[in-house]
C-alpha cells in the first residue's frame, strides 16, 4: 500500500478493498476496479479515535461519544475532510470514517500509520459480498494482494450502520 497497491482484506463488517487513503492515484484504481464514478465517496478506516482530528477540520464532541459507545460498527460522515486524497472526499467535503475494533483491520491501520480505505468488494452495483467465497474472481483479479486471514469464515458479516455528523453535532441516520 506504500507504494500505491490496492488490497482486498477482512474489515470489521465485510470484506473490502482498501488502499492508501492519502494517495490520489491508488484510490482511482479502486474506483476504477470497482467500476464506481469518483463521484461516490468511499470511506475509510482508523485505528482510534485519535486519528479523527488529523483528517477532519472540525470533529464535533459528540462523535467521540457515539464511537465509543456503537454496539456495532459504526461508520460517520463528518464534514471538513483533510490530509485525504481529494478524489476520495465528497463533493460537499464530507468523509466517512470508522474507527475500527476488529483486531486484523484495526492492526493494519495501526502499523500502516494511515488511513485505509475500506469499499466493499463488489464491481458498483452487484450484491456485497458477505464473506470471502462471494467475492467475484474480478475483484479478487483486480487486486495487488490478498490477505489470508478469514478466508475460511462464511459468516455472513453486514455493512456498517452510517450516521451524517454535522458541524454543531446535527446526527442523520443513513443506515442502521
Amino acid at each position: 500500500m506504500r507504494k500505491g497497491g490496492i488490497i482486498l482484506y477482512p474489515t470489521d463488517t465485510i470484506w473490502g478493498i482498501g488502499c492508501d487513503a492519502t494517495n490520489a492515484d491508488a484510490v482511482k484504481r479502486v474506483y476504477d476496479l470497482k467500476q464506481r464514478t469518483d463521484s461516490k465517496a468511499m470511506l475509510v478506516l482508523v485505528d482510534n479515535e485519535a486519528r479523527l482530528d488529523r483528517y477532519v477540520t472540525d470533529v464535533p464532541e459528540v462523535a467521540y461519544q457515539l464511537v465509543e459507545v456503537a454496539d456495532k460498527p459504526l461508520t460517520v460522515i463528518y464534514d471538513g475532510a483533510k490530509n485525504l486524497a481529494p478524489n476520495l472526499v465528497g463533493s460537499d467535503g464530507s468523509i466517512g470514517i470508522r474507527v475500527t475494533r476488529e483486531a486484523f483491520s484495526r492492526e493494519l491501520c495501526r502499523r500502516f500509520g494511515r488511513p485505509v480505505v475500506s469499499t466493499s468488494a463488489n464491481v458498483s452495483g452487484a450484491a456485497s459480498a458477505r464473506n470471502f467465497d462471494e467475492i467475484s474472481d474480478e475483484i479478487k483479479n483486480g487486486v495487488d494482494y490478498i490477505v489470508d486471514f478469514r478466508r475460511n469464515d462464511k459468516t455472513p458479516h453486514k455493512a456498517s450502520s452510517i450516521i451524517k455528523l454535522k458541524s454543531d453535532g446535527t446526527v442523520t441516520i443513513l443506515r442502521q
